[in-house]
Formats: structure tokens, sequence, C-alpha cells
């Protein structure tokens, strides 16, 4: 008992005791008064005694260890703080040993110190040399000094040792030291001067002169003219000069002088003729000449220059080049553009023109120059394109006398078939049967091979990166998948953003055209959050990394063993244990792939263990003629897409709002909720039931399987999509007034809309994804039909389906056509004051025009002698039943370059009773006509003559309509 009563050290090592300043009383006198098994925590006074006294004993201890375990004892302290504990240890820091004046080469790694050095000149990188021993040996790698030497053409006349050090400093050192500096002098006398005296310089001072005496007579004449236009009155609207404003005879020949503006700009870069300066010259003054005249003054004034040397190379044609024609119509059309590729000729035209002058505008661009291949992109589906608003090329219109000449004339500039030429049009034609009869035709009416996409990617313009056909592949001639065309004409990186964006991008611009400046930032947002929606949900599927079952298992294990140890290090021994975990699996999968290889190998295939644990259909095998199977995967892999969006909307929309109407606290009405998510639930239960036969018949895939049968019960309940689209409006007005009406609802779309759970996509996007999928099931099943023989057992339900979804789009298409022409009208109405009510019966907005209101002194006079004067600015709004004018005023804001129309109501007349007159270009007036009604008349003006035709021509074919359906 007196032996365990001894006094003993405390637990701090013996060998730390036996220093000069130890007590062995005063310890035990410490120890008795610190170390007590009662600490005083609720009288404060006593515990921050004992607080000062423990801390007193631990920094004597602190001063009595070595610096290795005062360094130990630290690294353990700052092991156990916290975050806010660690950060008045970093002020602590900062505020003793202040950072300042680093050397960033000791800090940053060693490429991002030679990424800096790499700005340096050579004088400054000579200087940094000097600096340290470890900034010489940065400032001379060879990485810095080869490229400074291979620039210039100094290479070394040797391979560098590996362990040589500077080679290309001292290399660009000695090269700079040798270098020949001559003065002026010294090169004339050495190589000679540019500037010494030709024989001919007599008569090139002398035609030099000449051409000076006539250009001064040129200017002197000009202006006398102006002067003399000046005096009398220029007709309203002309831009350009009369014919005979200058005088001489109507038979001579004179270029046109004004500038020809076309409704739209053309993106085409014809070659440039170079014309001798006395060949210009006599242009200008409107000389006649003959082409054995001109040809002779071009021979005349090549034969005065002087020879060029004979070591010049002669002047090479370049290749046919490329011409690729696009329609102002397709959405962000800009983007492509942008990614255009050098010696491709682009043509962008207005989709309102005519066949004719989009001809005349080709013929323009390519300045009688062949062209290797055409490329055709434009607006147009799987069974025609949309070329122009009022021509669309078919196998139907195809042969009509206007496009057989249109076609015929535009393949002529193409190069032929044996040299590489052809046709690629951008649209799907190769997945139904009559796009391929629209190829063939179109074959064998130019002559050249026609290729177009296949169809099997979905999305909005997705199917020009799918497969391409030429008509071969499709009847079975060819054994070779062809390549990709249009990366021919564009940059793969910038088709593919265009691609897969284009409906997106065509919202973006069309908001940014409306409204420049705040809109772009929201534009913006919206366009990157879809992008990324697009990625998380369809590339890295975020919800099976969320419900792996073999990770949790792991994890599940790794955390297990981890309790029933105590390690210091938890992190890497987890990390360790997840390295065995995966090695084991791995050797677990390797042994049953050998078990069961044998058995495998008599599957057509044999899914991947992961494809098994994760449920996905394993990849069939791809053949040159198993365009059934690729079908098949895409619209697979597309309804699981589908799906993933629709069950977001309930999981993310639905089970909230829900929970909350049952907790009384109704965020939603019971009847709104209805209204906006009951149809969408119905669509789920409908297409999981589809998905789910679509995936059963995809474990079990052969040449004779069957899926027609599945669509064909699916479109069965197309009644459900039928109340979905009649109750799609209402839906969204619900929508919107909830949000203005109901904060709480507000702010619950604010934390739901554009999350990882919803794909980054509103509510009111998400719930356009049905109008998509049904117009995506039309292309993959005319891509299915046509791939598939007319005796297969699954051809009748194909086709079948196909009938029954393609009235279903006309249904669906319909729809549209009517709300967006109620909400034309509407905004019509809004931007007309005082205007009469315009939505009546089944009126509709055809074309809206700017013009000038002109008014005439004496209406007695002839048109052609009849002078006008401007009195305001009109718009015309032109309906299927009426005209209505109205006053048109523009309103410029201050300090900017924008500006605002208003229109005001002026009169309106039925187009049973207007009449319609032209006026012929005068001196006074141009591009004017004349509108009758019953009671009175005007005269407008438009600013460009196409605008005019294309109006008129508008008008002319409604009035006629209205006069027809009024007899």
């Amino acid at each position: 008992m007196e032996s365990s009563l001894t006094p003993t050290p405390h637990s701090v090592k013996r060998w730390q005791l036996r220093g000069t300043d130890f007590d062995p009383q005063q310890v035990c006198s410490l120890r008795s008064q610190t170390f007590s098994s009662w600490t005083p925590l609720n009288h404060r006074s006593s515990n921050l005694q004992l607080f000062e006294e423990r801390m007193t004993l631990v920094l004597h201890w602190f001063d009595l260890w070595t610096d290795g375990q005062r360094k130990r004892l630290l690294h353990a302290l700052l092991a156990r703080c916290t975050k806010s504990q660690l950060k008045c240890c970093r002020d602590l820091l900062n505020e003793t040993v202040p950072v300042t004046q680093v050397d960033f080469t000791a800090v940053l790694p060693r490429f991002l110190s030679l990424y800096v050095m790499s700005f340096l000149s050579p004088r400054d990188l000579c200087t940094a040399a000097q600096v340290s021993w470890h900034w010489r040996v940065l400032a001379e790698q060879d990485c810095l000094w080869a490229g400074r030497c291979i620039r210039r053409g100094w290479f070394l006349p040797y391979t560098p040792g590996e362990r040589e050090f500077g080679a290309w400093k001292n290399h660009y050192i000695a090269c700079v030291s040798k270098l020949d500096w001559l003065t002026p002098r010294e090169a004339a006398e050495q190589y000679g001067t540019l500037n010494q005296q030709s024989t001919g310089e007599t008569e090139e001072e002398e035609e030099r002169r000449k051409e000076r005496r006539i250009r001064q007579m040129i200017r002197d004449k000009l202006k006398e003219e102006k002067s003399l236009s000046m005096r009398t009155r220029r007709p309203w609207g002309s831009y350009t000069k009369p014919e005979g404003a200058r005088g001489g005879s109507t038979q001579t020949w004179r270029p046109s002088t004004g500038v020809t503006f076309s409704s739209r700009p053309s993106l085409s870069w014809p070659p440039r003729t170079v014309v001798s300066p006395s060949l210009s010259l006599s242009l200008e003054r409107g000389e006649a000449m003959s082409a054995s005249q001109s040809l002779q003054r071009v021979q005349a004034s090549s034969s005065n220059r002087p020879a060029l040397p004979s070591t010049v190379s002669p002047i090479r044609l370049p290749p046919p080049a490329l011409l690729l024609l696009i329609s102002n119509r397709i959405p962000a059309y800009e983007l492509v553009l942008s990614g255009v590729k050098a010696g491709v000729i682009v043509v962008l035209y207005d989709h309102r023109g005519t066949l004719s002058a989009l001809l005349t505008q080709v013929e323009r661009a390519i300045s009688g120059q062949s062209t290797q291949r055409l490329g055709l992109l434009a607006p147009g589906g799987t069974e025609e394109i949309h070329l122009l608003l009022n021509s669309t090329l078919s196998e139907r219109t195809l042969l009509t006398p206007d496009h057989r000449e249109f076609w015929e004339k535009l393949c002529g500039w193409v190069a032929p078939t044996e040299e590489g030429g052809g046709i690629d049009i951008f649209s799907p034609l190769g997945a139904s049967a009559a796009g391929v009869a629209l190829i063939h035709t179109l074959s064998t009416l130019t002559g050249l091979e026609v290729r177009a996409p296949m169809g099997f990617a979905t999305g909005s313009f997705q199917n020009i990166l799918s497969e391409w056909s030429d008509g071969s592949v499709c009847t079975g001639l060819s054994e070779q998948q062809p390549a990709a065309p249009p990366l021919q004409f564009v940059c793969e990186s910038v088709l593919q953003g265009w691609c897969r964006q284009a409906r997106w991008m065509e919202e973006a611009l069309g908001e940014l055209r409306g409204s420049l400046g705040p809109q772009l930032q929201r534009a913006g947002l919206l366009a990157r959050s879809r992008a990324l929606g697009h990625f998380l949900g369809e590339k890295i599927c975020l919800e099976e990394l969320c419900v792996s079952k073999d990770l949790n298992e792991a994890l599940t294990e790794g955390l297990t063993a981890l309790t029933r140890r105590e390690e210091s290090r938890p992190l890497e021994f987890l990390a360790t244990f997840l390295t065995r975990w995966s090695e084991e699996e791995g050797g677990e999968e390797a042994s049953k792939e050998e078990k069961w290889g044998n058995r495998e190998a008599d599957f057509s295939f044999a899914p991947h263990s992961s494809q098994k644990r994760s449920g996905r259909i394993p990849a069939l095998p791809q053949t040159v003629l198993d365009w059934r199977g690729a079908v098949a995967r895409e619209l697979h892999h597309s309804e699981c897409i589908y799906l993933r969006r629709l069950g977001a909307v309930l999981k993310v929309y639905q089970e909230p709002l829900t929970a909350a109407l049952n907790s009384n606290r109704a965020i939603l009405s019971c009847t709104d909720l209805h209204i906006v998510l009951s149809p969408v639930k119905h669509i789920l239960e409908l297409n999981r039931v589809f998905q789910v036969d679509l995936q059963a018949r995809l474990q079990q895939w052969g040449a004779e399987q069957c899926v027609g049968d599945v669509f064909v019960k699916l479109c069965s309940k197309l009644r459900v999509y039928t109340n979905y689209l009649n109750n799609y409006t209402t839906a969204l007005r619900t929508i919107d007034k909830c949000r203005e009406t109901k904060p709480p609802f507000r702010a619950f779309l604010r934390r739901a809309d554009r999350t990882l759970a919803t794909h980054m996509l509103s509510l009111q996007e998400l719930l356009l994804c049905p109008l998509w999928r049904i117009q995506e099931y039309v292309t993959l099943l005319q891509a299915l039909s046509f791939h598939t023989r007319p005796d297969h057992p699954d051809h009748t339900h194909l086709c079948s389906a196909l009938n029954t979804l393609l009235q279903f789009r006309e249904f669906m298409q319909k729809l549209k056509r009517n709300s967006e022409r109620d909400e034309l009208l509407e905004e019509t109405q809004q931007m007309i004051q005082g205007c009469p009510k315009l939505s009546e019966g089944n009126r509709q907005l055809m074309i809206t025009q700017d013009a000038a209101l002109l008014r005439s002194p004496d209406e007695q006079i002839p048109d052609s002698l009849r002078t006008f004067e401007y009195v305001s600015d009109v718009g015309l709004f032109l309906f299927n039943d009426a005209l209505v004018l109205t006053q048109r005023n523009v309103h410029h804001t201050p300090f900017t370059l924008a500006h605002r129309s208003t229109h005001t109501f002026l009169a309106s007349v039925a187009l049973s009773c207007l009449a319609v007159r032209e006026i012929t270009h005068t001196r006074y007036v141009r591009h004017a006509f004349v509108l009758e009604g019953p009671r009175r008349s005007w005269v407008c003006a438009t600013e460009r003559g196409e605008e005019r035709e294309y109006f008129l021509s508008v008008l002319r074919s409604a009035v006629k309509s209205a006069l027809t359906g009024h007899q």
C-alpha cells in the first residue's frame, strides 16, 4: 500500500526531466494543484485560474523540449483545430510573418515560371539570369531560346547532349553578334537600288501626265453636273441618277455609277479583275469600245510595263471552290457563317425571293468559276425541302419547269461526278422513301452524286451529324459507310455546337435581335443552362451516379472496416481499401468471363457486367445493313432521356406541391395543380409501358424482331397526348397567372427551375418535351419503315403507326398555327393605337410593310408628269380580309442609336373594295403605287423596288382570294 502511494513523476518522459531546471517537489505541487479530477466548470473564476495554471505548465514544458518535439506538438494541435481556429492561426501568422516580395519562381511550379519568362525579350532574359543561380537555370532553358532562334532561321549545327545546358542561348548570342549590318550606301553598292532609271521612263511619265489631265477634266465635268442637278428637283426616293442626266445618246452604253442594294447582303467573295489604268479611265469617261479595242488597250498597257524576272514562278489557278447556299430562315445562321472553312463560297439568300433571283445571286458570287461541290442548308424534313417561301422542293415539284430549269443551270457550274462533283443537301432525305426518291430523281436530272443525312439523330438539325446516304447505301449497292460531307464546308466544332443547340440558339438570337442590351445577359444564361443540363443529363447521367449500388456497397464495407480499427489517417486507409475492393471485383469478373466465355460466344451479343448492373441496353452488333438496329437503339436512348425529363416534372414539382397541399400549407390550389401537372403524369405512365416493351424487344434483337406492334399499342392511346395538347395553352396561362398572383409559388419556381434535377430547364420548357417527342417519333418511324422490307412481318405495323403519327403531327401543327395567329393578332392590336378589334372570325395577318405617304398638288396631270411631295410615314398591315393603314412615328432614344416606332390608326379598307394600281418610274417618283378605296385613295412608295414587288404580289393574291370568297 505504501509503495502504491509513493509519488511518481508525471506522464512526461523521464529523459526530459533530467534538465537543470527539474524540481521534483515543484512538479508534485503543481500536479496536486492543476491535475485534479475535479474541474470547476460552473465557477468561472476558479475555472479561469485553473486554465492559467495549466497553460503555464504546458508553456514551461514547451520551453524544455527540442525543436522536433515542438513541431510535433504544433502538428497535433493544428490537426485538432476547427476551421475557425485555423483561420485565427492564419491571421496571426500573417501579422507576425507578412508575405511580401516573394520569389515567384520558388512558389509557382516550374512550368508556370517558364511560361511567365517566355514573355520576356532576349535582353530581359539575360538580365533575369543575373538575379540568382535559380533564375539563371530557368532563364537559360532551351524551351525559351529555341523558338526565338527557329523563327529567325537559326538552327543548331549539331545535336545537343543530354546534359548540355544553354545550347540554344549560346547559339542565339553567337548569331546576333555575327550579324552583318550595312549602311544604305554599302547596301546600294552591293545589292543595287530599286529606283534605277529605266528605258521607258519618259513614256510612262507622259502617260501619267495624260491620265492626270483626263482625271481633272472628269472632275470638272462632274462638278458642273452637280451644280446643275442642285438647281432641278430630284425625284422622291431615287438614289441613282437617271440615264439621261449626263446627256449624250441613249444608245451609248454607260456603266451604272449607283450602288444597288439587295434585300439582304450576300456573303460571297468573287475574285476581282485587274484593269489597267487607261482602261478604267475610258470606262469612267463613258467611251464606247468594242471587245477588240479593249483587248488592244490591255495588251498595250501590259507591254509598257517592265518584264518580270525569270525567277518568278507562273501563276497557278486555285482548285475549284465549294459552294454553300444558306437560307436566312435557318436558326442562328450567323454561327454557321462564322465556322465556314477557307475556300468555300457562301451565298446567304433571302427565303422570300424567287428561284431566278437566287440563280442570279449565285452566278454573281462564283464569277464564272466552276465549283467542286454544292451544299444546300435550308429548312426541311424527311420528304421535302423548304427552299424558298413559295417554292418547296419535293419529288412532285422537282420536274416542274421552274425547278427543272433552276437545277439544270445551277448544277452546270458544278464539276462532273468523275472529278468529284456532287450535291450535299443538309436535310434528312435518306430517312423516308419519298426523300430517297427525291435524291434519285435529282441525281438523274443533274447527273451528279446527291448525298443527304439518314436522319438517325433526334433533335433540331442534329441529323446533319448522323450517317449520310448517296442513294446507293439505301439500295444496298454500297458496302462502305459514307463519311460526313458537311465537314468539308463548316468546321467540326462549330457545326456540332450549332446542330445540337440550334433551337435554343434560335430563341436566344431572336430575343437578342428584338431587344439589344438588357436581354443579352438573360438569353445567354438560358442558352448556357440548357447546354449544361443537356451535358449533365445525357453524358454524365447524374441519376445513375447517385444510386449506384456498387459504390454504396463499397463505401459501406470501407466505413465498417474503418470503425473496427483505430487509424490516424482515415482517408488514406479508405482509399487503399477501395483500391483493393476494385481489384478484387475485377478479378472476380475476369474469372467469371473466363468461365462463361464459351457459353457467351454462342449468343449474338454479350453484355458487359457493368451494363448488367446499370440496366442499360447492351450495344448491338453494328453491320453495314443493320440500319433497323441503329434506329432501334436511338429510339430507346432518346426514350430514356424523354422519361427522365418527364419524371423530373413529377419529382421536382408535383411531389412538393402535393405535400404542401396535404399539410394545409398550399402553394397551389388543387384545381391549378390538376390543370398543370396531371396530364404529364398520364403521359409518363403511358410512355413507361412503351419503354419497357421496347427494352424487352431490344434484349432479344434479331433480323426478324418487330417493334411496330409496340408503336401501334402506343398510337392506340394517343388520346392522352390529345388531351395534353388541348390543355397545354391553359396550363401555361395558369402558370403565368399563379406566378404573378401567388408569391409562394413564385419563390418555389425560383428555387426549383434550372437545377440539376430539372436538367437546367424551367417548368415551361419541360412541358414542351411531349411536343418535341412526337416529331422525333415521326422521324424515327420513317427511317425504321424505310429500312424494313415489304415482306417483313413488322412492315405493316410500322406503316400503320407512321400514318397515325403523321396525322397527329398535322393536328399539332394546326394548333401551333392557330396559337401563333392569335398571338400575332394580339401583338398587332396592342401596337396600333386606336385600332378597332382585330380578332374576328378567321382573320390572320399576312404581311406588314413600311412605306411613305405621298401627295400630288394637281391630280389632273398625267402620272408621267405629275410631281409628288412627301407627307408622312405609314404602315400597311395586310390581313386576309382587310388592309389597315397606320401613321408611323419613329422616336429615337437620346444618347443612343436605338429607336422605336409607334402606329396610329388611319383607315381600314375591305379587300373586296380595294383596287391597286402601279405608278411607272419617272423623274419625280420611284417604287410607288396607288391604293384606291371606295371613298378615297392613297399614294404610297417603298424604299426599294423588291419590297414593292413582294408586297403588291401578296396584296393581289389576297384581293383575288377575298373576291372569290365573297362571290
